[in-house]
């Protein structure tokens, strides 16, 4: 059972490295990174292939009367269907969505064959770390992301009144600031994503108290909804330099009270 459950952990992990990956290919348009995401999702089909065709021979049977089993077989589906689609129709909103809560599913299936014992605690620890660790990197993208943005508000501004300009090689031209902004917001989307969904099933998952109404949760939902805005604004339409770097500033702004404030608001998070 130990081997069964490292194998299930591999797969989720390689999975949700897939998902980051086709989330940066639908955000940037970035082949490279498009086919790295389809290798590591092929990774994940030969493994659930196989952990699929060993309960067929350890049990004589096809393994889809259990909610158990037939989560796992879910998965598998929404794995093939993925592959067939990113290989023959090249839609990558429908492969993002779809391996998104193939992911998903995939975690449901781990979580619902924890018992109480070790094995169940370590599993919940597991993924609350998880959460944790994703939330706070997410906040580390947004935070340089901000950075890039102030850096780029100061040379525009230098820029505009014609001072500084021994500055100005220090801070960067206007162009790179911009673009590594956008990028670093493109890293911290879908680790926020991915750690509000971790999130989410370890509440439910390990019987802990959770509601969907405390303050801290509302708050990183919103936070995640406002750098999706940025992305909408950034890639439909089209807004750069000044404009979205005073959006972005907004953005962690809310950002910052959400992480302090709300936090010590909330009965369900950790408070300081």
């Amino acid at each position: 059972m130990l081997e069964i459950r490292w194998l299930q952990e591999l797969i989720l992990f390689i999975y949700g490295a897939s998902v980051f990956g086709y989330f940066i290919d639908f955000v940037q348009r970035n082949r490279k990174v498009n086919q790295f995401a389809f290798w590591l999702l092929m990774m994940v089909w030969i493994l659930q292939t196989f952990f699929l065709l060993y309960q067929v021979i350890e049990r004589l049977n096809f393994p889809v009367f259990s909610i158990y089993d037939g989560l796992f077989f879910y998965a598998w589906i929404l794995v093939t269907f993925s592959l067939f689609v990113n290989r023959f129709f090249k839609m990558d909103f429908i492969v993002f969505f779809t391996n998104l809560l193939g992911f998903f599913i995939m975690l449901l299936h781990i979580t619902s064959n924890a018992s109480n014992g070790e094995r169940g605690v370590r599993l919940f620890d597991e993924l609350l770390i998880a959460h944790i660790t994703l939330a706070l990197t997410s906040y580390g993208f947004f935070t340089l992301s901000f950075v890039f943005s102030i850096m780029f508000l100061l040379q525009y501004k230098l820029l505009k009144n014609k001072k500084g300009y021994r500055w100005l090689r220090r801070l960067g031209d206007l162009e790179r600031l911009d673009r590594l902004s956008f990028q670093t917001v493109t890293l911290g989307v879908p680790s926020l994503l991915i750690s509000i969904i971790l999130g989410v099933v370890w509440a439910y998952s390990s019987g802990a108290e959770f509601y969907w109404y405390d303050i801290k949760t509302i708050g990183s939902i919103i936070v995640l909804f406002v750098y999706t805005i940025y992305l909408f604004l950034r890639l439909g339409r089209g807004y750069q330099g000044k404009t979205i770097s005073i959006f972005n500033s907004g953005a962690f702004l809310f950002l910052l009270t959400n992480f302090l404030l709300f936090t010590s608001l909330s009965n369900f998070h950790f408070q300081f």
